[in-house]
């Protein structure tokens, strides 16, 4: 569905992302992981299109969409939740799922999705009359994916879904993930620190430090390598030696 091939992003002068290659299957669900200033969010504004690459391609089903506008690449079927519960605080929350489907034209199909979303975050339902900034940190972050979902993408990606979310939340949010994924058939490309809660979830991660991928694999095999387990799972290796920074990058 979607290949990035050695794209470099900048800010300004400084080198945000340098040569990164990476693919999402149609109907995948791919996770990154890393650290603060690793380069996550970065990838996934240049494939949206809110910061255009230096070098490199981004190719969305056999066609290149570098240098396209943020609406255009949204209209064509790639939907961005961006960190921080970007909502609408004076709308309600059905006055901003309707927003997200402002490209669409379909109104039986708009009602649609939007009872669709409600069934999937059944607390929206409850509070579709109330002010989007009157909700709770978890809601929000629920009614900014609903408002993605609304604009029917084909790819989902999510940057940092669980930041400040209670466990609770987290574990209920991260099964919506895989159900849209599996009744949907909608891709997802999730960025995420909380290893342990995406790598249950996703078919396949790349980890990433200083704006490179140093490891990437299924997610059944990069919870068992010794430095995801250290760094980003908090587990305790015995008999196995981390190599306590990334030398290379490794692919299964």
């Amino acid at each position: 569905m979607l290949e990035v091939r050695n794209i470099e992003t900048y800010y300004g002068p400084i080198r945000a992302i340098a040569g990164i290659s990476l693919d999402i299957p149609e109907n995948g669900m791919i996770c990154i992981l890393g650290a603060n200033g690793s380069g996550k969010s970065t990838i996934l504004k240049t494939i949206a299109g809110v910061l255009e690459p230096d070098k490199g391609r981004v190719i969305f089903f056999r066609k290149s969409i570098t240098g396209l506008s943020p609406d255009r690449i949204a209209q064509l079927g790639i939907s961005l939740v961006p960190e921080g519960r970007e909502i609408f605080p004076d709308l309600t929350v059905r006055e901003c799922l309707d927003l997200g489907a402002y490209k669409r034209r379909d109104k039986a199909g708009i009602q649609k999705d939007v009872n669709l979303c409600m069934d999937y975050f059944s607390v929206l339902k409850e509070r579709r009359s109330q002010l989007a900034g009157m909700l709770s940190g978890g809601e929000q972050q629920m009614l900014v994916v609903a408002m993605a979902l609304v604009a029917k993408p084909k790819l989902l990606m999510v940057d940092e879904p669980s930041l400040g979310l209670s466990p609770i939340v987290n574990v209920q949010l991260f099964q919506i993930f895989k159900n849209i994924n599996k009744n949907e058939k909608t891709a997802l490309l999730i960025v995420e620190q909380n290893a342990k809660a995406v790598l249950s979830i996703a078919e396949y991660g790349y980890v990433m430090e200083n704006g490179r991928i140093v490891l990437e694999g299924p997610s059944e095999k990069l919870a068992k390598h010794p430095d995801v387990r250290e760094f980003y799972l908090g587990l305790k290796n015995e008999g196995v030696r981390g190599t306590k920074r990334w030398k290379r990058r490794k692919h299964w």
